[in-house]
């Protein structure tokens, strides 16, 4: 039974009114369900992690709803790691890998059921479906996912009494099972580091999805041209708006907080306030993606003239930035170290503060020094794909420190961020904020930018805001 709010209208419920809700529904059971298309290769996917562990038993949960304030919630989603497993989205549940004397593991999902109308939870529950909304039942996620399910409820229970194994957890996700087993913290993390890692190469599934969010984050971008006169008259908040609303209507959401940067505030680099001018003369950093409905996201950066011409210096920081993206862009290939594509960018953006003037060289030392750091601030990209920054637990020597291999998807995206208040330089530059990102598969032979669609150049940049922009 759902806790009684304190200032509820109705203190309790008669049995009169609790017969009458009991009676008269329909049998809603769906039928002819087919085994969704991720299921196979999620699969492969527990296979590769079962390799792994022999002998142990995983638990990777998929979460829990956290409350906004009071009896409201934040919209639900699930841990990567359990979706990149599993295909499912639902709340409260868990991947279970149970070992087998024989090796290998018999993997199962544990699932809020469907509410009963033998009793008062359906409606008034904490997770009362007339309240949040249908589930799936046991049997429909048994053929969507292509896995045997479990009513979640006894899961904390169930894992209590287990032996014979080993637990590792992860942990962070839902507490009632951590609490159930005996592990150890270290181990756990090794059970996260392996999910990660096993997001590195994404499968041709995947690198669909991740295309599918591309094509409509430029979709996206190009909506945000379209309505720049009505940011012009508002504020950030409308450029906000105008891209979530093709996210809601294309994927799920956004797959981050989008920043919607105009003067000033592009020199920020994770700005979501959002709720600053929007100015003619001054740029537009615009850093956002769409998020499918599997939950797979983009992550693209274009800067902007909001007037549709970039003035001369803003054009020679942005030809500098396009250029230092350029010379990361070409070290992405198969074979090359992860750290190429950044130490390509970061040393063309050192040359050219050195010949700026701005740092100390000679760009070499410069380098080593990191000193350009004071005006690229971050590094010049990440992994991709169930994350806007996925991957993000994998081991170092897979990641950071490993060899980019076909089938990893990353971005590259440069930046050059003059604050309002950096007396350094001169006056002209000061509140200048320029980044360029695009999302990269690695392929057999080199790459492939999937984020092509939208214009990089500053010439590109300002025929295609002449086209589109309202």
């Amino acid at each position: 039974m759902a806790k009684r709010r304190k200032n509820g209208l109705y203190q309790g419920i008669s049995e009169e009114l609790s017969a009458l809700m009991r009676t008269g529904w329909a049998d809603t059971e769906r039928h002819g369900l087919q085994l969704s298309e991720q299921a196979p290769y999620a699969a492969r996917r527990r296979a590769a992690l079962s390799e792994r562990f022999p002998g142990e038993r995983l638990v990777i949960p998929s979460g829990n709803l956290k409350a906004r304030s009071n009896d409201d919630s934040y919209p639900f989603r699930p841990y990567s790691g359990y979706v990149h497993m599993t295909g499912d989205q639902a709340r409260d549940g868990a991947l279970v890998l149970e070992p087998r004397a024989d090796g290998g593991h018999d993997a199962f999902c544990y699932q809020l059921p469907r509410d009963s109308r033998d009793n008062d939870d359906f409606w008034t529950g904490a997770t009362a479906e007339l309240w949040m909304g249908r589930r799936r039942s046991l049997t429909e996620s048994e053929r969507v996912l292509g896995l045997p399910c479990r009513d979640v409820r006894t899961a904390a229970h169930d894992l209590a009494a287990a032996s014979g194994a080993p637990t590792r957890i992860v942990r962070g996700h839902d507490p009632s099972l951590e609490a159930a087993v005996i592990t150890d913290e270290e181990r756990d993390a090794e059970l996260e580091e392996a999910l990660s890692d096993l997001r590195l190469v994404k499968d041709e599934w995947e690198t669909a999805e991740i295309r599918k969010a591309v094509d409509s984050t430029v979709r996206g971008f190009t909506d945000v041209i379209g309505e720049l006169s009505r940011a012009i008259a508002s504020s950030e908040r409308w450029i906000e708006g105008t891209f979530f609303r093709r996210a809601r209507l294309e994927g799920n959401a956004v797959g981050y907080g989008s920043i919607c940067a105009a003067g000033e505030h592009a020199t920020i680099m994770h700005w979501t306030d959002n709720d600053g001018p929007v100015r003619p003369g001054d740029l537009l950093l615009l850093d956002a993606g769409v998020e499918t409905h599997s939950l797979y996201t983009a992550d693209v950066t274009r800067t902007l003239p909001i007037n549709g011409t970039f003035t001369p210096l803003q054009r020679e920081i942005y030809d500098a930035v396009y250029e230092a993206q350029e010379a990361g862009m070409a070290a992405v290939k198969p074979g090359a170290r992860y750290r190429d594509f950044h130490e390509a960018s970061q040393r063309y953006l050192a040359a050219r503060l050195v010949e700026w003037g701005f740092i100390d060289g000679p760009v070499d030392r410069a380098y080593e020094l990191g000193l350009q750091r004071r005006f690229t601030m971050a590094g010049t990209g990440h992994m991709l794909g169930l994350d806007v920054h996925d991957c993000a637990n994998a081991r170092n020597e897979e990641y950071v420190d490993g060899v980019l291999e076909p089938g990893m998807v990353l971005t590259v995206e440069p930046g050059l961020y003059f604050q309002a208040d950096d007396l350094t330089v001169p006056e002209e530059w000061r509140g200048i904020g320029v980044r360029i990102e695009d999302d990269l598969l690695v392929t057999d032979s080199g790459h492939e930018n999937l984020s092509a669609g939208l214009p990089r150049a500053a010439d590109e940049i300002e025929v295609w805001m002449a086209r589109f922009a309202g």
